[in-house]
């Protein structure tokens, strides 16, 4: 019967994947320290840590550039029932400003958390998120050379924006796999109506239905000490699709110091290479990641981005932190700590 469901959730996703049209749009958020809480990738991540876990993350992208990119998280996730462990909940809120344009977001998440084995050692996680986004404009913001340009809107225009995801995640011990699809109303023919400010529709507000793959393996190097690699691969179907390989040294389940690279890959061909200069497949950066385990129930975090290429001279890099607080304590939780 659990095989036969997860065959039935594979095919929907790619039925979804397959049938939705896309539109122009900016890249779904992304966060450097995703691999430490990825409810934000992945709505089937609720519960995992089978405690409730509030996250609080603060990114500032491309440092010294007007208009750089400000995004702001708040999380909050458990399982309901603590005996079973079933039924993991969560909720997310998240801001996020890029010059005059900015994206306000709210999502309820549910993930049925499917126990594969009398040891409970494996569980596949069914997920579902629902939320609404609103897009603003702030023409004021903007920059324009002829004074009364019909284009340019007046003050700050919004409109509201609903959306669903869905996600699929198998966990182990040593190692998950999970896939996910965001934005399953973006490219629908209501975005036409739905983000259009005085009578002028704004392409750049528009979101892509986004499909994420992921996977990690912990490997046990000597006592105290553990490495934990993954991978992040994220496709919008139009763009160059974009990789994170990140690797992870854990010190006494206390201290974590690692560091990734991020790319976009030529996997598939796609129509912007016909019309540019196909460059944008070298876009890429390094990042440096750490997380110290404060106490048993505190957690802070940093990263630093720097990208890599002629755009790094115009900017200071990314900075991000973040501040996990774990509410209680299970018992088995304590006995097998979470590491994806």
């Amino acid at each position: 019967m659990i095989s036969y469901r997860l065959k039935a959730i594979y095919l929907l996703i790619l039925i979804i994947i397959a049938c939705i049209q896309q539109l122009f749009a900016q890249q779904n958020i992304q966060f450097t320290q995703y691999i430490f809480n990825s409810m934000s990738v992945n709505p089937a991540y609720a519960g995992y840590k089978e405690e409730w876990f509030g996250q609080m993350a603060l990114r500032s992208q491309w440092l010294g550039v007007d208009g750089g990119i400000k995004t702001g998280l708040l999380s909050l996730d458990g399982v309901i029932d603590e005996h079973d462990r079933r039924h993991g909940v969560g909720a997310q809120i998240t801001v996020d400003a890029l010059g005059a344009q900015a994206a306000s977001s709210l999502y309820a998440n549910y993930a049925l958390r499917l126990q594969l084995d009398r040891a409970d050692r494996h569980r596949l996680s069914l997920g579902i998120a629902g939320g609404v986004t609103q897009y603003s404009l702030d023409g004021d913001k903007l920059r324009y050379y002829d004074e009364g340009d019909v284009a340019i809107p007046q003050g700050m225009q919004s409109s509201w924006h609903p959306d669903i995801r869905l996600g699929v995640l198998y966990t182990t011990q040593r190692w998950y796999a999970g896939i996910s699809v965001q934005d399953l109303f973006g490219g629908s023919e209501a975005d036409a109506e739905l983000l259009q400010f005085n009578q002028n529709t704004l392409q750049s507000l528009y979101r892509r239905v986004h499909a994420y793959y992921m996977a990690g393996i912990l490997f046990q190097l000597e006592p105290g000490l553990k490495l934990r690699p993954s991978i992040l691969v994220k496709d919008d179907f139009v763009g160059p699709t974009a990789v994170d390989i990140n690797a992870m040294l854990v010190f006494n389940d206390k201290l974590w110091i690692g560091g990734g690279y991020r790319t976009r890959a030529k996997i598939l061909r796609r129509n912007y290479q016909d019309m540019t200069a196909d460059k944008l497949s070298g876009l890429n950066a390094v990042m440096g990641i750490a997380q110290f385990h404060v106490s048993p129930n505190l957690r802070i975090g940093y990263s630093y981005d720097h990208m890599l290429g002629k755009m790094s001279s115009l900017q200071q890099g990314t900075h991000e932190i973040t501040l996990g607080l774990t509410f209680g304590r299970n018992l088995d939780r304590i006995r097998n700590p979470r590491y994806f």
